[in-house]
């Protein structure tokens, strides 16, 4: 151990407890909204800032409502609806409502891909917002080439504009301690002090290559980089690939001998991707477990 290196804090797991949140205001690939208050039990008692740079949809910092925080994500038109949300919630709902209205203007389809050619014209934060509500499933995916998006129409009539107004002021209630930013995770976790908290949620390797970003991703940049967060005393908390189908498909990645200081399972469900993939289909053997990996 380095001289500069902080010794771990005692920690007692299962202490920092939250209550489930269950309000959803965004649909995500690997949305974590239903686990969210499971993965903050392991989290430290206490810490500074918290810091999330893989920030999706977001559940587990509205679960957690830290006092203050920093968010992030490398998609543009997310982190510009992030930042809305915090300015000004209203043109967030403004945003939504008018392209409701859209899509109960003509047929339910026909109009959602005209919101979607507007994206994928001029990608913005107005119709992402739109569109993944709407999409089918949640399941966003993004061309590797042009980042053009690419999940048809969901089933489902996307929630009123009313429904989804009291969702924003309730989201931007529970993130008043935020601050957002468009960036890649290495910046933000670099920026990371001693006593601060960092959850990243990455696209895991297995399933969510199809995310904006995925593409070129790598585990080991992210390992490099928490290795110096864990250096400068920083508590980091990383969510990865675990088992598939049931237990039966354990996912098999190689991470650095002593990065890790504890590691438990997660019970996330049945898969939100397969679900998508699969139409309907019944999902008894598609469990998905993530693994939750801790620096302390």
């Amino acid at each position: 151990m380095s001289s500069n290196q902080q010794q771990p804090l005692p920690l007692t797991f299962n202490q920092n407890q939250r209550p489930p949140f269950k309000t959803q205001l965004l649909k995500w690939v690997g949305n974590k909204q239903r686990y969210a208050h499971e993965i903050i039990s392991y989290f430290p008692e206490s810490f500074d800032t918290y810091y999330e740079p893989f920030l999706g949809s977001g559940a587990v910092m509205a679960t957690l409502a830290p006092a203050k925080g920093v968010g992030s994500d490398v998609l543009e038109p997310l982190m510009e609806i992030w930042q809305m949300l915090s300015d000004s919630p209203m043109t967030l709902i403004e945003w939504y409502e008018s392209r409701w209205h859209i899509l109960r203007s003509g047929d339910k389809k026909t109009m959602y891909e005209k919101i979607k050619a507007d994206y994928n014209s001029k990608p913005n934060g107005a119709d992402l917002l739109f569109l993944l509500r709407s999409c089918y499933g949640g399941v966003v995916r993004f061309r590797k080439d042009d980042g053009y998006m690419s999940t048809p129409c969901g089933v489902h009539d996307p929630i009123n504009p009313q429904s989804f107004a009291r969702r924003v002021y309730l989201w931007h209630e529970r993130t008043n301690g935020m601050t957002f930013f468009q960036s890649d995770f290495e910046a933000i976790i670099d920026h990371a002090k001693q006593g601060d908290l960092v959850y990243c949620d990455p696209p895991y390797k297995d399933t969510q290559a199809i995310l904006y970003g995925a593409q070129t991703f790598t585990l080991a940049r992210l390992f490099t980089t928490i290795a110096r967060a864990k250096e400068r005393g920083v508590f980091v908390v990383l969510s990865i690939d675990g088992s598939k189908k049931t237990g039966k498909k354990q996912i098999d990645i190689s991470i650095p001998n002593g990065l890790f200081e504890n590691e438990v399972s997660v019970n996330c469900g049945k898969s939100m991707l397969r679900r998508f993939q699969k139409l309907g289909e019944t999902l008894e053997d598609e469990v998905v477990t993530d693994r939750l990996l801790l620096t302390y």
